[in-house]
């Protein structure tokens, strides 16, 4: 990579913070602050184990490529002769209304313009949405929401935060997540637990999206078992399961992805997702929402334990509510999965096979199999039916 002829072009942000020279090999923190390579080897060699630029101290020594950027400042270099002034100009730009967000001066309504300027500015990138991380602002973002432990719930604060966690979910990629694992500081989770019980919905949609998000990457895996072993949060995202709105659709993604991690399963049915799962199924097929799906991919996941089962069987409309969900004539989304957990319900207890039959499992599997599902759900669905087949002739032998 070519140096730049003149240094005083240079924008701030393509700047080393420890040589404040033009970035060559660009890496990131987990804190999301980016350094030159060898200057930040440099500083961890010493014997440092704190972010140079926040001084937080590093749980994860390591850091990752910081590509978007390095590609960024290929192509400012790769500009003709004459530097284009506007791009100089936007970039600085974006580094004025950081320190603004950073700031204490400025008050949460003026920040929410100066983040509403930050979006218009990341416009003006081919990399848009990866400016607001490359740039800084999901630290700094991190830090203004969940940092800020005295900060009372006023209506601007509230209306910041819905913004400010709308913009880190949209930008948040995979080489940037470790940055939410700042969220394993004991008080940023309890700032996070403030804001989930009694921030607006819009809030509480946004921190479910970030459960799911954190849940989903191994980057993040130990912050996501922590988040699934903690019984107020849990509780929490299952009452959103109740609620029939949008907020019980991210709800329903949180828990799946918080299911994947085996360790969560036991806190997560202990918590009731089960029943609300099952709840939200019910609600789903009468407004046929694509979302139900996500839910019945949950079920099946729980299902691995003898109590989510007895909770399905000893619902009232458990068996017969993930019987319809075999055969939607919409859409075929979940019925492998709704397949796949009544074969699990079905095979050990003589309750669940006498409501799946009585639930009218037969036919919906009969409709399924001459539908366009794909192959594997119909493997599925006739290793169901011999299973009831099976179980039938076996019941009526010990009668």
């Amino acid at each position: 990579m070519k140096e730049a002829d003149h240094d005083e072009t240079i924008p701030h942000l393509f700047r080393c913070p420890i040589s404040l020279d033009l970035f060559k090999d660009p890496v990131t923190l987990c804190t999301g602050q980016t350094y030159e390579r060898s200057s930040i080897e440099k500083w961890l060699a010493s014997g440092n184990l704190t972010c140079p630029v926040t001084m937080q101290k590093l749980h994860d020594p390591s850091f990752v490529p910081n590509n978007t950027l390095r590609h960024l400042i290929c192509q400012w270099l790769q500009m003709s002769d004459q530097i284009n002034p506007h791009c100089v100009s936007a970039i600085d730009s974006m580094a004025a209304l950081r320190t603004k967000l950073e700031s204490d001066e400025f008050s949460y309504e003026y920040k929410l313009q100066v983040l509403q300027r930050v979006r218009i500015l990341c416009e003006e990138f081919s990399s848009r949405n990866s400016c607001l991380i490359q740039f800084g602002f999901l630290s700094v973002l991190l830090e203004l929401v969940f940092g800020e432990a005295e900060a009372k719930l006023s209506k601007e604060y509230q209306e910041f935060v819905e913004h400010a966690l709308s913009f880190m979910v949209a930008v948040v990629s995979d080489d940037q997540i470790q940055s939410l694992n700042v969220l394993m500081d004991e008080s940023k989770l309890s700032r996070f637990m403030v804001l989930f019980s009694h921030g607006t919905p819009m809030i509480k949609i946004s921190l479910c999206h970030l459960v799911e998000v954190i849940s989903s990457s191994v980057k993040t895996k130990d912050l996501g078992a922590l988040l699934g072993n903690t019984t107020e949060l849990l509780r929490e995202i299952v009452q959103l399961l109740h609620h029939n709105s949008e907020a019980s659709d991210a709800a329903t993604k949180a828990i799946c992805s918080l299911s994947n991690l085996e360790q969560n399963i036991n806190n997560l049915v202990v918590e009731g997702a089960v029943t609300g799962l099952i709840s939200y199924i019910s609600n789903a097929q009468q407004r046929d929402r694509s979302s139900a799906q996500v839910a019945m991919a949950a079920i099946e996941k729980l299902l691995v334990l003898r109590s989510a089962k007895e909770e399905v069987v000893n619902n009232p409309d458990g068996v017969n509510a993930i019987v319809k969900m075999v055969f939607r004539v919409s859409d075929h989304g979940g019925s492998e999965n709704a397949v796949g957990s009544l074969i699990i319900l079905c095979y050990d207890s003589v309750e669940a096979r006498e409501k799946a039959i009585r639930g009218g499992v037969l036919s919906q599997l009969l409709l399924l199999l001459q539908s366009q599902c794909c192959a594997k759900t119909k493997t599925k669905a006739r290793i169901l039916l011999k299973l009831l087949r099976s179980k039938w002739v076996e019941d009526k032998r010990n009668m």
